[in-house]
């Protein structure tokens, strides 16, 4: 397997990522499984929750959409706080996870195996739509998402997404010390991309967005920043996560979190 940076499109994003992670999903939860939780809502490595950071609001009685869902663990803590969370993955292998736990916790997620891209629900049907570390950074056509999303929000909904934290590109993905030596520049926007040796195809993509480009994405598209979060590290957690880790995260922020509201567009 080959790591490169390479220009890659909306389709050969789609059909690599939803490869990969139907054949990452069974590890992805074995290995990350307790730490996210079954009914859990956690924002990023850091371990930071919704509970802590409450960046939702009240989702008591709110409709809620969640991209990227994979197992569903936040939707379902959405549901057991009153709220009525739907899920929406690119991978088959991920939803059947979803299930398993809906059955074990006796908390149902009703989810769909579709893109960001492509949300299949009609327009205003939505209150908050989030994403924790979820379908984001896997587009190639993130105007395309921040769009859909806002045309399934109702006006005045709520938008939250939780992605790497931009300055991270700069990095090696490392969590050791090493991870900390800036060696890229933070505006070269081409993806992070994975290759088979043997067969040349692309296995894994990942794109990359200043913060200046989600902000603008935002605008452009009908909503107002109401914040930004970066959690930090907390002193106790010893947890590596890929890139992630307390030597690197004491330091340098992993995780950033943008939360908007979609506001009605005025007339020039």
């Amino acid at each position: 397997m080959r790591a490169l940076r390479v220009p890659v499109g909306e389709d050969d994003s789609r059909r690599a990522n939803r490869a990969d992670w139907d054949r990452y999903a069974d590890e992805y939860q074995s290995t990350h499984g307790a730490f996210l939780g079954d009914a859990g809502f956690v924002w990023g490595p850091e371990g930071q929750s919704e509970s802590d950071l409450q960046l939702l609001g009240d989702v008591r009685d709110k409709d809620v959409l969640e991209l990227g869902s994979g197992a569903g663990q936040c939707s379902r803590w959405v549901n057991s706080q009153g709220g009525r969370a739907i899920g929406l993955d690119l991978s088959m292998r991920q939803l059947q996870h979803a299930r398993r736990i809906d059955g074990e916790t006796g908390v149902p997620v009703p989810s769909v195996c579709a893109t960001a891209t492509q949300v299949p629900f009609r327009s205003d049907s939505f209150d908050i739509v989030f994403c924790s570390f979820g379908a984001l950074q896997f587009v190639a056509d993130a105007a395309r998402a921040v769009r859909e999303t806002a045309r399934v929000l109702r006006c005045g909904g709520r938008f939250a997404f939780s992605v790497t934290h931009p300055t991270r590109w700069m990095f090696q993905d490392d969590p050791s010390e090493a991870g900390l030596v800036a060696n890229q520049s933070y505006w070269d926007r081409t993806p992070y991309v994975e290759v088979d040796d043997a067969t040349g195809m692309v296995n894994y993509v990942e794109h990359h967005r200043t913060i200046g480009d989600w902000v603008r994405l935002l605008a452009t598209h009908g909503f107002v920043l109401h914040d930004i979060a970066e959690p930090e590290w907390p002193e106790d957690h010893d947890r590596v996560w890929g890139g992630w880790s307390r030597t690197r995260g004491l330091i340098t922020p992993g995780t950033a979190i943008f939360v908007a509201e979609l506001v009605p567009r005025q007339d020039k």
